[in-house]
C-alpha cells in the first residue's frame, strides 16, 4: 500500500514587497506634495483677519479721538495730553502696528505689517478718509484698494 501524502498549498508570504512600498510612499508623497502647500494658506488666510480687524477698530477709535479733540494728534496718532491708552497699539500676535498722522493733525494713516507666522509678507493700510489698501501681499508688492485675504482681486 502506498501512503498518500497531502500536498499542503505553499503558504504566501506574510509582509509586503518592495514594490507595494515603493508605491505607498509615492502616493504618500503626492498627498503631501498637495496637502502641505493648502494647508499654509489656510494657515496664511486664518491670520491675515487680526490686522484687518485691529485696522478697522483703531480707525473708529481714531474717530471718536477726533470728534472730541477737533485733530488726530500733533505728532503722532492720538497723542497728547489726552491720549487714551488703546493709543500704544494693543499687542498683536502676528502683526505690528504703526499710526502717522498728516497735514497737522487733520489726517492719519495705520499701517499693519505681518511680523510672524504666515502672516509675514503682508501689508495693509488704512486712512482717515476710510481708505483700505494692500500694499504687500504674499511677500510682493500690490497696489490694490482693498485688503486682500485670499486672491490678487478686490
Amino acid at each position: 500500500m502506498h501512503q498518500v501524502q497531502s500536498f499542503r498549498p505553499r503558504q504566501p508570504s506574510r509582509g509586503f514587497t518592495l514594490v507595494e512600498v515603493m508605491i505607498v510612499v509615492a502616493i504618500v508623497g503626492i498627498l503631501a506634495a498637495v496637502a502641505l502647500p493648502a494647508y499654509q494658506d489656510y494657515v496664511r488666510r486664518s491670520q491675515l483677519p487680526e490686522a484687518t480687524s485691529a485696522l478697522a477698530d483703531y480707525r473708529v477709535k481714531m474717530e471718536q479721538y477726533y470728534q472730541d479733540n477737533r485733530n488726530y494728534g500733533g505728532g503722532g496718532c492720538a497723542d497728547g495730553t489726552n491720549a487714551p491708552a488703546w493709543a500704544a497699539f494693543s499687542a498683536a500676535k502676528h502683526f505690528t502696528f504703526a499710526c502717522v498722522t498728516s497735514s497737522a493733525g487733520q489726517g492719519y494713516t495705520i499701517t499693519a505689517t505681518g511680523a510672524s507666522g504666515q502672516a509675514g509678507g503682508h501689508v495693509y493700510t488704512i486712512d482717515h478718509n476710510n481708505n483700505q489698501r494692500t500694499t504687500t501681499f504674499k511677500g510682493a508688492s500690490v497696489t490694490k484698494d482693498c485688503w486682500l485675504i485670499k486672491g490678487d482681486e478686490c
